[in-house]
Order: C-alpha cells, then structure tokens, then sequence
C-alpha cells in the first residue's frame, strides 16, 4: 500500500477510537475562551437579577433546593405581579393635595427580575449550609435606615447603611446611596436589589476592571501582585488585588474603611463596621453566557464564622448605560431644604420652642 495512503487509514482509526472517549469526557463542555495574552475571558456586561433572597426563607427551612414545580410557581407569580404593577393607571384617580405624600419610584423604574436560580437554590448563601446568615458576635451594632413601614428611624452618625436616612438635619443623616457614595447594590460584595443589576468586566495583562451600573464606580483592580495598601489607608471599596487560580479570577479585598457596614443584607440595614473585613471573590465562567462570582464575607469582629454567597450572573445584551447619581439632583437640597422650612415654620408659630 502506498506509504502516505497507509498513514491516512491509521489516522482515521486512531480518531475513530478516540470519539467515544472524547464525547463522554471533558470535550461537553467547551473550553473557557481566552484573552489574547492568553488569561481566561471575563469580559462583557453580566446581569445578577433573581428573585432568590440571600437567606433562605423560614417556611423553607431545611430546603436546600426548589422543585421544579416550585420554581415555576415562583416565577410565574413574579411575572404576575409585575404586570400587575405595570397596568395602567386608572384615569379617574383623584389628584393628590398639595404637600402630600406623592409617594416614591413607580414600577417603570424597577427590575428585581422574575428568575429563580438554575441550580434551584433556596438561597444565595450556600455556607453555611441552613442558608442563613451566621449569628452576630456579642455587642455588634446592627443600624437600620428605614422602619417598617418606610418611615426613617433615628440612629447613630455618621449615617452607615447604603438608602435610607435616620434625619434631616445634615446630609450625614442620610444613607450613602443618596449621597452618591455608594449605591445600595453595588457592593462590595454586588447583591440584587430593585434595579441597575450589572456589571461590566474589563480586561488587560495586568488589570481587571469591574464596573457597577449603580452610581458608575469602577474597581480598577491590579493582576501584578504589588501588596496591600498600608493599614491606615481606607477606602469605600476597600483595596483590592487579585491573581489567577486556573481559570478562576480571585479577588480579595481589605482595607475597607468603617464609614460603612461589615454587610448589608439589605439596602437599608448594616451590620457592624467594616474595618477588620476581608471579602474574597471568585469570578469564573461556567459557558458562554454564565459567570459565577462566588464571594466569602469574613469579619471575625461582626460575625461568629465567615459565610460564603454563590450569584451566577448571565450575559447582558445592553450596553450599561451612565448613572448620573447627583448630576441635575434635586431630592437632597429639596429634602433638606424642606426640613429647614418646617423648623422656621415651627419657631414662628412658637418663639419658644427649641
């Protein structure tokens, strides 16, 4: 037989005896796309809406997991309720008087989403393993922005909890998302909330840039080791730096400053303060339109054992549009403004009153 025919024939018996191993084996899942200097490929605008709370809920106390049918009857009352809240205003309804409560968003503006998670996840936090958020050390502060019935309760200052304020004396009083500090969602860690749910992953040889659509920051993250800012410095975002671990982007970040909480389980609540905080991130992509970011929140000052968060985030068609929080804002000198026009009305009325 020819020479060259005769290697042609191994080849295909070799590739045949092959097939069998590779469709049953590592080939199902397609290999994580890289960079053109060859570091795994983040990029792109991801989405984080999902209608699981980061604590499993109490009737599901002991329920790790949905059943399917469970997850279809949550989302479907999620779809329910949206278009409820999307119908069209009825045309009778009266005008509201003046200085009245004219209430706040409308539904047009909000996006808590109407997706259970893929894994069917009772809860976002997945250690430790009730899905619940480990007991407080003795003594730590727990501050709320907003009471029940979304009225602001008093509480110490300067404000530390993301929405929400505890006065109107100063802007301080306020909570950091309304001084366009931080916004209520965008960590770090990043939690779903009423909207702006994304963020978008840049790449270089030896940075990674994460930027959050709720009030625009950016997390200019550096690749090359260079250790950790000095203990005295602190930032809002705390100092970040990461490193490869295969596939996986870990990020671990310190240094955050005590103006704000160790964790906001909710927009309006922070629990203790975030000075001894180390939060470690894992970002890796799952397929082609899946990024994982696992988190771990260890503050052995505010919590009796770290925890850890799983928020598989999906691939966004829409650019992330700019959040201009203060630009052409009027709600704080209007709310604040209002406040000092109620006090001189009261000193007119009473000259003695303090």
């Amino acid at each position: 037989m020819n020479p060259r025919l005769l290697a042609v024939v191994f080849t295909v018996i070799a590739v045949g005896a092959l097939a069998p191993a590779l469709s049953a084996g590592q080939s199902a899942e397609p290999p994580t796309p890289l960079t053109p200097w060859g570091d795994p490929d983040l990029q792109g605008v991801w989405d984080f809406r999902t209608i699981i709370p980061l604590e499993r809920p109490d009737d599901r106390a002991g329920q790790a997991f949905l059943t399917d049918e469970e997850a279809a009857q949550l989302e479907q009352e999620a779809i329910d309720e949206d278009e409820r809240l999307n119908e069209p205003s009825d045309v009778d309804r009266p005008v509201l008087p003046a200085g009245g409560n004219t209430g706040a968003y409308n539904n047009f503006w909000l996006d808590w989403g109407t997706n259970v998670l893929e894994s069917r996840r009772t809860s976002l936090i997945v250690d430790p393993p009730d899905g619940r958020l480990p007991p407080v050390q003795p003594g730590v502060r727990t501050q709320q922005g907003m009471g029940p019935d979304g009225d602001d309760v008093l509480g110490p200052r300067p404000a530390r909890f993301r929405a929400g304020g505890i006065g109107t004396d100063g802007p301080e009083d306020r909570g950091l998302s309304e001084r366009c500090l931080l916004g209520f969602n965008s960590g770090p860690p990043v939690m779903p909330s009423a909207y702006n749910n994304n963020i978008q992953v840049f790449q270089t040889e030896d940075h990674v840039v994460i930027l959050v659509e709720m009030v625009h920051d950016a997390r200019i993250i550096p690749l090359d080791g260079r250790p950790h800012l000095s203990p005295a410095i602190r930032q809002w975002f705390g100092d970040a730096r990461a490193h490869w671990d295969g596939d996986t982007l870990v990020v671990e970040t310190t240094n955050f400053t005590d103006k704000t909480g160790s964790f906001d389980p909710l927009f309006s609540t922070s629990i203790g303060e975030g000075t001894y905080l180390t939060l470690t991130e894992r970002y890796r992509r799952l397929d082609a339109d899946t990024l994982l970011l696992e988190y771990t929140v260890d503050d052995p000052t505010t919590f009796t054992r770290p925890f850890t968060v799983q928020l598989p985030m999906r691939r966004s068609a829409e650019p992330i549009y700019e959040y201009a929080c203060h630009e052409g804002n009027h709600a704080m000198p209007n709310m604040l403004g209002g406040a000092r026009a109620e006090e001189r009305a009261a000193r007119a009325a009473d000259p003695a009153a303090p």
